[in-house]
């Protein structure tokens, strides 16, 4: 029989990350035919619009597997279509419409604040944000980012120095600080991501910082030296500076306010000294009651990041629920969506990647989530009988769909969107070309 009469199972996969993809893919090796709905018109999630935005040839070679992916005959994709409890179409449609079970992928669309004074300033923003401005994803593209001279980054992760990195290398901005509520024993980024700042790090002043610090570590016996020597270890390989930006840290530091002038601009960042304390073996920060405001004129968040709690499934401590007594784990792992109310699975609904954990991990992480959030829908569809006809329930799927004010787009619509925009790359005599809106993406594709 053909894809289109055989009787198979029908999953829907929201989210076209790399989470969403590979488990679209392993899903189709298996038989499944699949639904994979995307909020934006590309494929591709953090893998397009979260690496750093210079790394041409890592996001090529992810396009390329993506591509493999879209166009297995058993997969449909839809872009441009939002599912959720706002959207017109949510989960409950879909399982009404006959999709046999829903994995979600979505990523973590929220952004964590701390809620300090002065979150609502101007020159004040998320790292997300800044992440999706850069790389050209509407409609962050369009935005204005009024980044200044002096530019405090909350965190010390992997994140941070890809903000830190824009800061440096692109903006030219004269100061850069990096501010941890923790000590540099339990920074977070990689000596690689190091090698693109690390040309600009004002060495001397972190010797005063760890030594100002070291007390404080060693009363929780962390090593002071060992963590400078990681933090130096990305120099040696470190790429030749472009700008005299000075690159530093200040640990042992958690924020207390943001502070503006009389315009409602960022004026400085209030933080106050911490300590290390050992809570059941795990490394906490306290406070000092000792404070300084350091002289900044933006501040961003690189905290992490939490589900979106408009999407339609359960929320606690910034993740969808899972089961905590699955019934189809995958290495132990629950990807089984939860009710804590009725204390309940949701029938038929799963979640990977960042909705099932947020902020854990990039591709490579997403990617072996994805595949076993996929295994465990597949152990659950063994007790599900296929649908005779998972072709009609698709037709009216986009029946559905052409209802909206917003088009949606195919995998044949992408492909296209690609060929155009590298002619248009070809044409600017440069090594890649986004289109910044999706009215511009539409409109290219012309009798959308």
């Amino acid at each position: 029989m053909t894809t289109e009469t055989q009787d198979k199972h029908l999953v829907a996969v929201v989210g076209a990350g790399p989470a969403g993809l590979y488990a679209s893919g392993c899903l189709a090796s298996a038989g499944v035919r699949t639904v994979l709905l995307n909020r934006d018109i590309k494929p591709g999630g953090l893998a397009e619009y979260g690496i750093y935005h210079d790394k041409h040839k890592m996001k090529e070679g992810l396009r390329k597997q993506f591509r493999k992916i879209l166009a297995m005959p058993e997969i449909e994709y839809f872009g441009n279509v939002t599912v959720g409890t706002e959207t017109g179409l949510s989960l409950e449609d879909l399982q009404n419409l006959g999709f046999q079970a829903i994995i979600v992928t979505v990523g973590a669309q929220g952004t964590k604040w701390l809620g300090l004074p002065g979150e609502e300033l101007q020159g004040v923003y998320h790292a997300k944000d800044v992440v999706y401005y850069y790389n050209d994803l509407p409609p962050f593209s369009t935005m204005e980012y009024h980044i200044g001279k002096r530019v405090a980054i909350i965190g010390v992760g992997n994140v941070m120095m890809d903000i830190a990195h824009w800061c440096v290398r692109d903006l030219k901005v004269d100061e850069v600080i990096a501010v941890a509520r923790r000590g540099p024993a339990e920074v977070k980024f990689t000596k690689k991501e190091m090698q693109n700042v690390g040309a600009n790090l004002d060495t001397a002043d972190l010797e005063k910082e760890i030594e100002s610090v070291s007390a404080r570590m060693e009363a929780v016996d962390q090593d002071p030296r060992a963590a400078k020597d990681f933090i130096l270890s990305g120099l040696p390989k470190a790429l030749e500076p472009v700008s005299d930006t000075v690159f530093s840290f200040s640990f042992l530091s958690s924020p207390c306010r943001i502070l503006g002038d009389e315009n409602g601009k960022v004026a400085g960042l209030e933080v106050e000294d911490t300590k290390l304390v050992l809570v059941d073996g795990v490394t906490k920060a306290r406070g000092l009651d000792t404070r300084e405001v350091l002289d900044v004129d933006t501040v961003i968040f690189c905290i992490g990041d939490k589900v979106d709690d408009k999407f339609g499934l359960p929320i606690q401590w910034n993740e969808f629920v899972k089961n905590p007594n699955p019934q189809y784990p995958i290495d132990d792992i629950s990807f089984e969506a939860f009710d804590p109310e009725t204390e309940t699975p949701i029938e038929g609904v799963f979640v990977a990647g960042w909705s099932r954990e947020a902020s854990n991990g990039l591709v490579g992480v997403a990617r072996k989530d994805g595949i076993k959030g996929a295994q465990a829908t597949s152990k659950y569809l063994e007790n599900v009988p296929a649908q005779s006809d998972p072709s009609k329930i698709i037709a009216e799927l986009k029946q559905v769909l052409e209802q909206r004010e917003e088009p949606f787009v195919t995998k044949d619509d992408v492909i296209r969107l690609e060929e155009i925009e590298k002619a248009e790359a070809e044409k600017r005599g440069l090594e890649t070309y986004k289109m910044k809106t999706n009215q511009e993406m539409l409109d290219s594709l012309g009798s959308l």
